[in-house]
């Protein structure tokens, strides 16, 4: 996909800028720079500045909302960066990113929404700044990749803001600004997580308000489209689906894929939602053979290397729905973040307990007694063993106890050259300073807060942005509602996670408007039968085959490991180690597409053996 709009300011070498402009974009060379774009943007020129703006932002001053509707939102983005400066920002709600442009001051801003679904990134090489809508386009890049990046991204699956593949070029994270200057830029927040319970609120107008706001917000997100919504029958996806029949005062017209595969299927909780509404629904079964064609088409359509592996599908759902006639999808993503409905939340709850044993009985006796050689594996005492273990280990890191590098080693994973070059406690880094931003004393609302960043802005949402965009149909996320967002911020804790139960208040709100069904069912994810498949399905098995030994010559990932994971570990646990192929799979397409020539420096020889 290619860029929608990029640009650079305060080159030394302006004609090399002009030179830069892509063809088939509406572009301004000016002296020290340029901006092309797409058509359809908001631009505007006025005091010597040029700004440039994406989505459509809801400004809450009147006389702004009044300028964004008469000359554009940039040209409000404008009046508020030179009167507000970095707080700017704040002032609006919605989706968006802006950049704003003074060649004569040598100044810029850039800023993205609260969840960076616009994205934007940059570099600064030689006192100037470039920038794109995408990391693989931002001018004066380089091709050099980063290993901390390849590392980060083979740990989370993606690659999470500010870093980004391209060594040097930063992405903007959600809810940030970037004040660029004579040549120096700073980086900082112009939102962040506030928690404010309100001890008096009472259920009833709770209620009444979050319904009030989620049909607002899908009203909003339909208006002056053909909307359709994704239907998975979880209760995120069955609300937005129910509320977009109820505000079109038709039936909605619904999408939903289905896997046939044990464990994997949740179509028939779609066809209840489908029911209960009365919606104009469309379902499909995904095959094998239809991720053949889908993998390499998600994989190099990213800007970087992405690896949430229920992309694929949500491609091909989006796809279906284009073809339907619909050129805008509701997604139901946000739910969960944002009224407690992931179980680790009950999980983490419950490791928590143990902090309220007094230190001296944890350190005197419960932990020496629990570390005694052979006590983990006795079978009425393992699962205490592994209690203690796990919560004794503070958070955030205690979240990734169970990341696949970690629990695998990265000697036994990665070459001693890639790893040399690495910090293997970046990502744990990252999180612990993501831990510590969120205003709040509890750890429920702080676990949201987390996931807001790397569930929602570094995964979820650039995996429906993304394919929805290689599909050709837009998006709306209306359970992100900035309005939403606020009003679950006043909700207690307990509302969310009240005991063990997960999203308590969400489900009472929506009683008696979802299927009881729906509300009662467990929490089951959006999964890929990959691992199955890969082992039974002679396309994906040769697929497989060829991205791994292709990448077992960049120098990155031993090849002794990869030849274990394909011959060994995945026919024997496909659902667990189907997922790291997974990974390996969309990284090797990527590079094929966008660094075909990268070897880590200090590489070892090629394997002789082939899969």
């Amino acid at each position: 996909m290619a860029a929608r709009f990029i640009g650079a300011l305060g080159s030394p070498d302006p004609a090399a800028g002009s030179a830069r402009q892509p063809e088939g974009m509406a572009s301004l060379a000016f002296p020290g720079g340029f901006l092309a774009h797409d058509a359809g943007l908001s631009v505007f020129h006025a005091h010597g500045w040029l700004c440039l703006a994406v989505g459509e932002p809801r400004f809450l001053d009147p006389h702004r909302a009044a300028v964004s509707a008469s000359q554009g939102a940039a040209a409000a983005w404008l009046e508020a960066f030179l009167a507000d400066g970095h707080s700017a920002p704040a002032g609006a709600l919605g989706r968006f990113a802006v950049v704003a442009l003074s060649p004569e001051r040598n100044e810029a801003w850039l800023a993205t929404d609260r969840f960076a679904t616009w994205p934007l990134c940059y570099t600064m090489r030689d006192g100037a700044l470039a920038f794109a809508d995408r990391a693989d386009a931002v001018p004066d890049r380089g091709d050099e990749l980063s290993p901390q990046a390849i590392f980060d991204y083979l740990y989370f699956h993606v690659i999470p803001a500010p870093t980004t593949v391209f060594d040097g070029v930063a992405r903007l994270p959600g809810g940030h600004v970037l004040h660029w200057s004579q040549g120096k830029a700073e980086c900082q927040p112009w939102w962040t997580p506030r928690f404010a319970p309100q001890p008096g609120l009472r259920l009833d107008e709770a209620k009444r308000r979050f319904l009030e706001i989620v049909q607002d917000a899908v009203a909003r997100e339909a208006l002056g489209f053909e909307a359709g919504a994704f239907l998975s029958g979880g209760t995120d996806s069955s609300t937005v689906s129910g509320m977009l029949g109820k505000v079109l005062g038709r039936p909605a017209r619904t999408f939903s894929i289905g896997f046939d595969a044990a464990g994997y299927d949740e179509m028939e909780y779609a066809r209840i939602a489908a029911r209960h509404f009365g919606t104009d629904h469309h379902e499909y079964y995904v095959t094998p053979d239809d991720l053949l064609d889908a993998i390499p088409r998600v994989a190099t359509h990213y800007d970087q290397p992405f690896g949430n592996s229920s992309a694929a599908p949500a491609w091909i759902c989006a796809r279906r729905a284009r073809d339907a006639g619909i050129d805008k999808l509701l997604a139901g993503d946000g739910g969960d973040e944002l009224f407690g409905g992931n179980t680790r939340y009950a999980k983490q709850r419950v490791f928590g307990w143990y902090e309220n044993i007094p230190a001296a009985l944890r350190r005197g006796l419960i932990e020496p007694v629990a570390a005694l050689p052979g006590l983990g594996r006795v079978p009425l005492v393992k699962k205490g063993v592994s209690y203690v273990e796990q919560a004794r280990v503070p958070m955030p890191d205690r979240i990734q106890m169970y990341n696949m590098i970690g629990r695998l080693g990265p000697t036994t994973v990665f070459e001693p050259h890639f790893l040399a070059a690495i910090d293997t406690g970046h990502p744990l880094a990252m999180q612990r300073e993501t831990w510590q931003v969120a205003e709040t004393g509890s750890l429920v609302d702080r676990m949201l807060a987390f996931d807001w960043k790397y569930t929602l802005a570094d995964n979820d949402l650039p995996k429906v942005v993304g394919t929805t965009g290689l599909a050709g149909v837009e998006v709306g996320f209306p359970l992100l509602a900035d309005e939403l967002l606020d009003f679950s911020a006043t909700l207690s804790p307990q509302w969310k996670l009240r005991g063990l139960t997960l999203r308590w208040f969400f489900k009472e709100a929506l009683r008696g408007f979802l299927p009881d069904a729906i509300i009662a069912k467990k929490k089951h994810g959006f999964g890929l039968p990959f691992g199955v498949w890969a082992c039974r399905h002679d396309g994906l098995k040769a697929l497989a085959g060829d991205a791994l030994a292709s990448f077992a010559t960049r120098g990155i990932v031993r090849p002794d490991f990869i030849r274990a994971l394909l011959d060994r570990h995945l026919p024997e646990h496909p659902g667990y180690y189907g997922e790291m192929v997974w990974i390996l799979i969309m990284m090797e397409l990527w590079m094929q597409a966008h660094a075909p020539d990268y070897r880590h420096q200090g590489m070892s020889p090629a394997p002789s053996w082939a899969f």
